[in-house]
């Protein structure tokens, strides 16, 4: 009789109550929880989130297992891959799980971002580690800062496309034509190093919670999130109450979103903050199964209120000189080393804005903690309180090193960027000096000395650095230590820039007359990269050099094979072929190559010095006459050509 009494009673709600609050009921999502010591029911839901996670890394993890084994998998299913959609029309798995992302937080909210996010499940980790030694990770609330995700997809997704639209050719596509790029076989290429990636997770997953609270880094960092965030705006599904909310405040305790639940469910009838990663915690812990997730008005149709009042971690003040303390240390870390990505680097700026605003106040404010811990009571900074500043003081310094290192880099880019001459008419000859200009020559001194400071005091090499250092060593005419220098960056690189920096050593030994090396050089050049056909034509000439002349000519063969109008080539063909007294085959590749050839009188020079090199005086002859005729000036340069 007792139990059909407790029945009769738990139906015995209004009929708003019972329309609204249905959703959750059926779910059966909250009920027979246990209850902690706090009072607060435990999150059932959290159990089951948790195992999404754990599911989602084990299948990420699958996935890199099945590519190393086959060698060809599915692109990554990463939403940064959308780049290379807009940018060059590659259709990926990545564009295409963003897009249905996109299109489901518009309708349900931002579940993706609570149930399907790797970097998520790091920092929900972390939170959970953190309980268990007590110590409970406190949001810090910026006013400014929660706009850095959106300010960061705009910039990885839409200022590409805006760019293109105002620098690129009327004959050329905004968006360039699609092509299918759903399998590949070059699965990490888009990813840093597993040496970048373990500090990148460290840092985004775990230092931006114990510093910034739970999804520290969804809040100011994620850039994902921050179209997902503007999505969720417009999302009829949201977390909804009925009458039976007695704001007890459960809801809000238990948020790892940093929402204030019960807040914005009185105020509003539904949670409005787009931070709301639909984890469920709050509908699972209301002790009246008040919460259920439902679907009405979304947050854009809703009335603005300010009776809400947030309290945020820091002053006006302080928010104007974190947002410039933020910026200046994304400036300083992003690319630093040719390193630090771009997730990484918003990760490092969120965490020296908070460590700059906390020490600030650590020295103006009489008392302040941090976790249970007392940085400074009575006005007396304690031992942990010195402790927090010297890692202060290490991270920041940490950032402005990099910062100064990053000037050097980005001076030595400017100079190199400003190098006109041509990298074919350089290499042609083993002294590229008669083709430099004053200025180039400045450029190239003051290059060299950005790059070598760098490189000096620097922490890491920079793969990149170390190829721009050795092309201005090459033009300076020390080729041996731009040889050397080539090494070093092919060392620490993959994929093409690996395949680049071993093509430009092989051509830069090939003009030292250290044709063995060489050769090698190139065929490694050609192992990453197959279908570099300047590689091919290299090697050839390697080939020719050490008296293995068929083998050159089937080489120069298979380039002119891939490419018809390779116009060096062509050229090569045609004086090997003379060379062997094959006087028509010689003939087929010279009208082919005369065919492709522009009357460009430099072009035609550089044709001359890659012949003479071969010892094809008839051939270069004939290109030195016409670079002649077409600017009577190069007559002055016969004497500082090789004979």
């Amino acid at each position: 009789m007792r139990n059909l009494e407790r029945v009769v009673k738990s139906r015995c709600v209004s009929l708003e109550v019972k329309n609204r609050g249905s959703g959750s009921r059926h779910l059966g999502i909250g009920k027979n929880s246990p209850v902690q010591k706090s009072g607060i029911r435990k999150s059932k839901t959290s159990r089951w989130r948790a195992l999404a996670l754990i599911l989602l890394n084990l299948f990420m993890i699958a996935h890199i297992i099945q590519w190393r084994i086959m060698g060809k998998t599915v692109s990554p299913i990463e939403p940064s891959e959308t780049m290379y959609t807009l940018q060059q029309g590659a259709i990926n798995a990545g564009f295409i799980f963003f897009s249905l992302a996109i299109l489901a937080t518009l309708i349900f909210g931002r579940f993706v971002c609570g149930w399907g996010c790797h970097i998520l499940a790091l920092q929900d980790f972390c939170g959970w580690m953190l309980k268990k030694i007590g110590l409970t990770p406190k949001p810090f609330r910026s006013r400014l800062l929660v706009y850095v995700p959106l300010i960061g997809a705009l910039y990885m997704f839409v200022w590409p496309t805006v760019y293109r639209f105002f620098t690129k050719p009327e004959t050329e596509r905004l968006i360039p034509k699609f092509t299918n790029h759903l399998v590949t076989t070059s699965f990490w290429e888009t990813f840093p190093s597993v040496a970048v990636a373990i500090p990148f997770l460290f840092i985004c997953g775990f230092m931006t919670v114990y510093f910034l609270g739970q999804k520290g880094f969804c809040t100011y960092a994620c850039p994902y999130g921050g179209f997902f965030g503007l999505a969720d705006k417009f999302s009829p599904g949201k977390i909804r109450v009925t009458d039976a909310c007695n704001q007890c405040g459960h809801c809000t305790a238990t948020c790892t979103s940093n929402v204030v639940v019960h807040a914005e469910v009185k105020q509003y009838g539904m949670v409005v903050d787009p931070g709301c990663m639909k984890c469920m915690d709050c509908v699972s812990v209301c002790p009246n199964d008040a919460l259920y997730f439902g679907f009405g008005k979304p947050t854009l149709l809703v009335p603005k209120s300010n009776a809400i009042k947030r309290n945020y971690s820091v002053t006006w003040s302080e928010e104007i000189v974190g947002a410039v303390v933020f910026l200046g240390s994304f400036l300083a870390v992003r690319g630093v080393y040719a390193l630090v990505p771009f997730l990484m680097a918003l990760g490092c700026a969120t965490i020296t804005t908070f460590l700059t605003l906390k020490t600030w106040r650590l020295f103006k404010a009489n008392e302040l903690s941090f976790y249970r811990f007392n940085l400074k009571s009575s006005g007396r900074i304690r031992k942990v309180g010195w402790a927090f500043v010297a890692f202060s003081v290490a991270w920041v310094g940490l950032n402005v090193h990099s910062g100064w290192i990053r000037y050097h880099e980005y001076l030595g880019d400017r100079a190199f960027q400003k190098i006109q001459i041509p990298d074919e008419l350089a290499l042609a000859q083993k002294d590229p000096a008669p083709w430099l200009s004053p200025i180039e020559r400045e450029n190239i001194l003051e290059g060299k000395k950005h790059f070598q400071t760098a490189s000096t005091f620097g922490l890491f090499a920079n793969r990149e650095a170390l190829s721009k250092l050795a092309w201005f060593e090459y033009l300076s005419g020390d080729a041996e230590q731009s040889v050397a220098l080539l090494g070093q960056a092919a060392a620490r690189q993959k994929g093409q820039g690996k395949a680049l920096s071993l093509y430009y050593r092989g051509t830069i030994l090939n003009r030292l007359g250290r044709y063995e090396q060489a050769q090698l050089s190139l065929d490694e050049a050609l192992a990453q990269r197959s279908d570099l056909i300047l590689a091919r034509q290299e090697k050839g000439e390697s080939l020719w050099q050490l008296g293995r002349r068929e083998e050159a000519i089937s080489v120069w063969s298979d380039a002119v094979q891939r490419n018809p109008h390779l116009v060096l080539a062509n050229n090569q063909l045609a004086g090997a072929e003379r060379t062997l007294a094959r006087f028509q085959e010689a003939s087929v590749h010279e009208n082919k190559a005369d065919q492709s050839t522009p009357d460009n009188p430099h072009f035609h020079w550089m044709i001359g010095l890659r012949l003479q090199n071969l010892g094809m005086t008839e051939l270069a002859e004939k290109h030195f006459q016409r670079a002649i005729q077409l600017d009577p000036q190069f007559q002055l340069r016969r004497g500082n050509s090789p004979q």
